[in-house]
């Protein structure tokens, strides 16, 4: 199974801050990872270093064979991010945002357009993104990362401002993403929820990462 990232003594600060604090991390392609822990503990830091958005201050690291330290942006077409920003633009629609997105990434715009029917979106296609309730809003972003078929998904509480339906129909289409063999990375407070999708799980604490037994 190939390494799909490895991390070795990564320090990334936040102002004067250590929000990752010499954390080491190994994990093989495939499979859904669970990444636990408080609030402020370095999760949504972590997730951002593999996104390639902020760079390591001392350590080293490799995302889908990158070096962070020399090259944070080859990447990134490989992956995506659904975080607490949207990444989609106002002034386009939903149907452009996604096609937009899928494109970006090397996809068709077929792509995009499943996603926005998978995740319930067709009835608002025409809609601006400026338009869109916090609901359709968090719909839209996952629609995205989706519809870009990445090899790494990153998702940052992704369950958050959904909906029942919205939850029922994410939870299902990772699992789905799970069996093609795609890597899922989580960060969530809801760990009923989503150690039931995770294969592994790290708990992060104190900016660094620890491995939680399974079962």
């Amino acid at each position: 199974m190939p390494n799909v990232l490895q991390l070795r003594e990564a320090v990334c600060l936040l102002g004067r801050f250590p929000a990752l604090a010499g954390l080491d991390l190994d994990l093989d392609a495939g499979g859904v990872t669970l990444l636990s822990g408080p609030n402020g503990a370095g999760k949504t830091t972590l997730l951002r270093l593999l996104a390639g958005l902020i760079p390591l201050h001392s350590g080293t690291g490799t995302v889908l064979g990158s070096d962070l330290n020399t090259d944070r942006v080859s990447h990134r077409r490989r992956l995506a991010l659904v975080g607490h920003d949207t990444f989609c633009y106002d002034d386009l629609t939903v149907r452009e945002n996604l096609v937009f997105s899928a494109k970006a990434s090397g996809r068709k715009a077929a792509m995009g357009e499943s996603a926005m029917e998978r995740l319930g979106l067709s009835h608002v296609a025409g809609v601006l993104h400026s338009k869109l309730s916090a609901g359709q809003r968090r719909r839209l972003a996952l629609a995205a990362a989706f519809g870009r078929d990445p090899e790494l998904l990153l998702l940052d509480e992704p369950h958050a401002g959904l909906d029942s339906e919205g939850r029922e129909i994410l939870d299902e289409i990772l699992r789905e993403t799970n069996a093609t063999g795609r890597t899922v990375i989580i960060a969530s407070h809801e760990l009923d929820r989503t150690r039931a999708l995770a294969d592994r799980e790290f708990s992060i604490r104190g900016g660094r990462a620890y491995s939680v037994e399974q079962g």
